[in-house]
């Protein structure tokens, strides 16, 4: 079946950019307060359960380039098609359509959650759903050039974000790290299962490879984003479970922004707000990866022009935004997300590499029963 995505020279971006939106994609709402999710489990070890999680993803990254690699041009949506045929592979393309659309809702809700808590309690949620979307509606009428550009520079004006570690440094003590391995294999398992809604992203590669330029660095840059990302949520891992209590740290919703509380200026006395505004810059690649990836995928499946679909999918999200609205019903959204996402972006790629494979290797040998008759 040839389906391959058919593209232009100028819809293509360079292969050095795919670090900035692999890392983009994964560094969202999720470090605002992974910690306790993942002490929760490993306790002290919770940094270890990090380290796993941070495997996990360059051993399933592997898989999904060695699986595009095959195909060359295509993406996630045409290779489905082509394994399973047309109607079981638009099935499992509408269900991965979905899993960015709750991806992105997920994001989306999460973030104005986080204001509503630390900046503007009495704003309404229409107003910040509505504002938002706005914004990633822009975003994604400019291309995926503009998103990818976005993604850049979301990387590189959040730089000054992670030094600010050092504050909370000074208060924190390495005898909390204290005794190594004391959690059992099973709860280091566990913790680094928790973090599969922090560390999703980083799949966005499935549906964006045809459009890098040299692809043959595409694994270089993947597994440097993935790097970069691990190192960043072992940090704040480490430093958290250094500063906090035990029991301080269970009770923390949301311990990265916490710790940025206590940091205060001559000139900037609340620093936390600053950096809850600033998070809108590191969102947005998210939700326009997220909202990207979907539009991919309907197009694999029905006519539609991207500013009709974009303005029909925004309005759903809208309305889902006030349908979803108590600490609970996030909560709940947020672990139907991370159980998704954990069958679909780290065992389903295992799955589809080695189906892939054998049907290499079965059409290789057709065809060279072919030749030989």
């Amino acid at each position: 079946m040839d389906n391959s995505v058919q593209l232009k020279p100028n819809d293509m971006f360079n292969t050095y950019l795919l670090f900035f939106v692999i890392h983009s994609a994964q560094i969202g709402v999720g470090v605002q307060g992974f910690q306790r999710i993942v002490y929760q489990d490993a306790k002290h070890d919770a940094w270890i359960s990090v380290i796993l999680a941070g495997v996990a993803t360059h051993i399933v990254a592997f898989c999904m380039i060695k699986t595009l690699e095959v195909y060359g041009s295509n993406d996630l949506y045409g290779i489905q098609q082509d394994i399973y045929g047309k109607w079981i592979g638009n099935f499992l393309n509408a269900i991965y359509i979905f899993y960015c659309s709750i991806a992105f809702f997920s994001v989306l809700r999460n973030y104005i959650e986080v204001i509503q808590a630390w900046l503007f309690p009495g704003i309404s949620t229409w107003f910040l759903s509505a504002t938002l979307l706005l914004i990633t509606i822009y975003a994604f009428t400019g291309g995926l050039r503009v998103i990818v550009g976005i993604s850049f520079f979301s990387v590189v004006l959040a730089l000054w974000i992670f030094p600010m570690l050092i504050f909370p440094m000074k208060f924190a003590t390495l005898d909390s790290l204290y005794p190594i391995l004391e959690a059992n294999v099973r709860s280091l398992l566990k913790g680094a299962y928790s973090m599969t809604f922090t560390i999703l992203g980083f799949e966005i590669i499935n549906v964006i490879y045809p459009f890098i330029k040299d692809k043959k660095k595409t694994s270089k840059y993947t597994h440097l984003a993935l790097l970069a990302t691990t190192f960043i949520y072992l940090s704040v891992m480490m430093v958290s479970i250094g500063y906090y209590s035990e029991g301080k740290l269970l009770r923390t919703v949301w311990a990265t922004l916490t710790l940025f509380s206590f940091i205060s200026f001559p000139f900037m006395e609340r620093f936390e707000f600053v950096a809850v505004c600033f998070w809108m810059l590191i969102i947005l690649p998210n939700l326009c990866l997220y909202l990207w990836a979907a539009y991919r995928g309907v197009i694999r499946l029905v006519n539609i022009s991207g500013t009709k679909f974009v303005w029909i999918f925004s309005f759903i999200i809208f309305l889902a935004t006030l349908i979803v609205g108590s600490r609970t019903q996030i909560n709940m959204v947020n672990n139907q997300v991370a159980k998704v996402g954990f069958y679909i972006v780290f065992v389903y790629p295992i799955l589809l590499y080695m189906l892939t494979i054998l049907k290499k290797k079965f059409t290789a040998k057709k065809e060279q029963t072919n030749e030989n008759t």
